[in-house]
């Protein structure tokens, strides 16, 4: 397996994810851990990532995309109600908020080049499923987030924008979060935070560690994070990137690198 060790987009979310995946059922209250373990893997933030990763990069639907991913996939981690989508004939959305939506939707920010069609196209890769206004507002702040850290923005302007957009609270220091943070799969419960993690950061590994260290969906808030901080830094150490390649399926790894050629 090799990965073209230019990539700094769509794999800096799924390297938060793997690492993440030891903690989101042992949550970790630190900074300090190991980034890989034996048991570290990716999860369904991961497929569904590539989903819609698929999706854009090949001009396919999202609904059946995510679907046929979802099934040849199995034993991920999914949620229930995903779950039970999976299996249905009607391929309705399910009026979700959890951060399903704003897991999945890094490629989105990293791929377009306008915020108006970032948005769109970031409340269209929810509707599938995660249709509630939290469940789309979660994916679309994730989404912006990324594309103004690509762009050049600061974090303030990154701050500013998403507080007056999507009127999440990104005040509150992980320091004072962390204490009393439990696990919550709402986009409402741990995009907000995912953010503050990438804000208090000093590079690409440090957000990784800081959102891992506040607890909760581990490795839903670490993929959150880790694709904003991929775009704000363009730069992951390739320990990293190594330790999640060893972990992926060739069909990523393949489409990761024809991403990055595309779309960085």
């Amino acid at each position: 397996m090799s990965i073209n060790h230019r990539t700094k987009t769509v794999i800096g979310a799924i390297a938060g994810d793997v690492i993440g995946s030891v903690f989101e059922w042992n949550n970790n209250r630190s900074v300090e851990f190991p980034l890989f373990e034996n048991e570290s893997r990716f999860t369904d933030d991961s497929v569904l990532t590539m989903a819609v990763l698929d999706c854009i990069l090949n001009d396919k639907d999202f609904k059946t995309a995510i679907r046929t991913y979802g099934s040849e996939y199995p034993n991920r981690g999914y949620g229930g109600k995903f779950k039970e989508w999976l299996e249905e004939l009607s391929f309705l959305p399910y009026n979700s908020f959890g951060n399903g939506s704003a897991m999945r939707v890094s490629a989105v920010g990293f791929a377009f080049n306008n915020l108006e069609e970032v948005l769109e196209v970031a409340k269209q890769s929810a509707d599938v499923t995660h249709n509630h206004p939290e469940g789309i507002k979660g994916a679309q702040a994730t989404a912006a987030a990324i594309f103004l850290a690509k762009t050049g923005k600061t974090k303030a302007e990154i701050k500013s924008y998403v507080e007056t957009t999507f009127q999440y609270n990104l005040d509150e220091s992980l320091d004072s979060i962390r204490p009393n943070y439990k696990f919550n799969e709402t986009c409402q419960g741990s995009v907000p935070q995912a953010i503050r993690a990438f804000l208090e950061s000093t590079d690409y590994e440090n957000a990784i560690r800081l959102a891992i260290s506040i607890g909760g969906d581990s490795d839903t808030i670490a993929c959150i994070t880790g694709g904003i901080a991929a775009a704000f830094y363009k730069e992951i150490p390739d320990e990293i990137i190594e330790g999640v390649v060893q972990r992926l399926p060739q069909e990523f790894i393949d489409l990761l690198n024809q991403f990055e050629e595309k779309f960085n």
